[in-house]
């Protein structure tokens, strides 16, 4: 049975091995404050308040896909000038 936690270092291997050029969004998980979370479908990194509008954090630049053996699919959404936004767990998304 697989833990009920999820570790950002999980996140960091697999950028490194599918997306080794983004240094950018590893040296940002490194610093960043949330290291383990329980398993869901969405993390936010930022407020998604108002998305895409004046004054938002949220300001959406890019995804990227990451593949993992275990958890599926997992995106990564990319925002203009703050780095990452959220990371999705696809097959935690239940219809």
């Amino acid at each position: 049975m697989r833990k009920p936690e999820f570790h950002i270092d999980q996140i960091i291997e697999l950028i490194r091995e599918q997306e080794p050029y983004r240094l950018d969004l590893i040296k940002e998980l490194e610093k960043s404050e949330k290291k383990k979370w329980i398993r869901q479908p969405y993390i936010h990194f930022v407020s998604t308040e108002r998305p895409n509008q004046p004054g938002s954090e949220w300001q959406f630049d890019e995804n990227i896909v990451l593949e993992d053996e275990i958890e599926g699919t997992i995106v990564l959404d990319i925002l203009k000038d703050v780095g990452i936004g959220g990371i999705e767990f696809v097959s935690q998304i239940r219809d």
